[in-house]
């Protein structure tokens, strides 16, 4: 490598809106022992990112200052297994906004068979979300209903899928006809437009849920409770519509059930690494095998970050957004 310099996505000191990113030349990462050095190819946009471009999700400690948490490209300078060539994904605890980006050895997953950069990119964060959450926090079993909260965002298509390989049942909460006509197709059993719907009175209907995925918060918090079957589980994995919950505890005590939740990035390294080998012993048999896909809304060039972003926050997407790295 003769040029030190890279492309990358900064974040303008100002309001925190969209329009503060914007791209910079940088010095190409640096890898540690451990650590590999890619080249991106693609990266996933993700509402963490917006978090951090607002200011209240400021990333961990020795992690990049600039956005982006999952992308694929190919390995420039390798460690453990991996070898300079090998086409990989990875989760990142930040810097995937740019050209090359350096990841833990151990939060790196072959590349899928069959996938392009960019669908390869929209699985890291995603997958490693679901996993750590529906599966691990929810202990979601074959059989049960999972309710999905946001079921149209890349978090919710993901689950959907997730939920249906391992032999679960979906019901999926979204606004308007089309969102809900969107989740039917790709496998939810049940989809309720909450928009004139009640999502707790058709939950009901269908013999209550056993778990529920919540990145909505306060507002759905009292009629998932109610719809939830003797000892289920809600799980937070983000509060877009309130922080805070009022919790009747008699209920809760009654119906036996627990409210988890959990975020993805602060998680240590060692944990991160444990997650990747359930990840890829688990969910990579279903992305092979077609049961699980990358859904791609829409994709961006790099240097239209700020309009990813405004794209992402206008919630008009059905699955993920990807940034696409020249």
């Amino acid at each position: 490598m003769t040029d030190p310099s890279m492309t990358a996505i900064a974040i303008r000191d100002g309001t925190g809106d969209a329009d503060a990113l914007h791209p910079v030349q940088l010095p190409r990462p640096v890898p540690k022992a451990g650590e590999v050095l890619i080249r991106v190819r693609a990266a996933g946009v993700n509402r963490p990112d917006i978090a951090q471009r607002g200011g209240t999700y400021p990333p961990p400690p020795g992690a990049p200052d600039t956005l982006g948490l999952e992308v694929a490209g190919e390995i420039v300078e390798g460690a453990g297994r991996w070898k300079t060539g090998d086409r990989v994904c990875a989760l990142l605890g930040g810097g995937g906004y740019a050209q090359y980006a350096v990841a833990d050895a151990r939060h790196v997953l072959p590349m899928p068979e069959g996938l392009d950069w960019v669908h390869a990119a929209a699985l890291p964060e995603t997958v490693f979300t679901v996993y750590a959450n529906v599966f691990e926090h929810g202990a979601l079993q074959p059989g049960e209903w999972l309710l999905v909260h946001g079921a149209t965002s890349g978090i919710g298509v993901a689950a959907i899928q997730m939920a249906k390989a391992a032999g679960a049942h979906v019901i999926a909460s979204s606004r308007g006809a089309e969102k809900t006509a969107q989740t039917r197709a790709l496998g939810a059993d049940v989809s309720v437009d909450t928009s004139t719907s009640d999502f707790g009175a058709v939950a009901k209907a269908h013999g209550g849920i056993d778990v529920a995925l919540d990145m909505v918060g306060a507002p759905t918090f009292e009629v998932t409770l109610d719809a939830l079957n003797p000892k289920g589980r809600i799980v937070y994995i983000a509060s877009l519509g309130g922080p805070t919950l009022q919790v009747p505890v008699m209920r809760l005590m009654q119906k036996q059930a627990v409210i988890t939740g959990s975020t993805l990035r602060p998680r240590s390294a060692d944990e991160k690494a444990r997650l990747a080998v359930a990840v890829e012993r688990v969910v990579w048999p279903w992305v092979a095998t077609g049961r699980v896909n990358a859904i791609i809304d829409r994709t961006f060039p790099l240097t239209e970050a700020a309009a990813a972003h405004a794209y992402l926050e206008s919630g008009a997407h059905f699955g993920k957004v990807v940034l696409e790295v020249a």
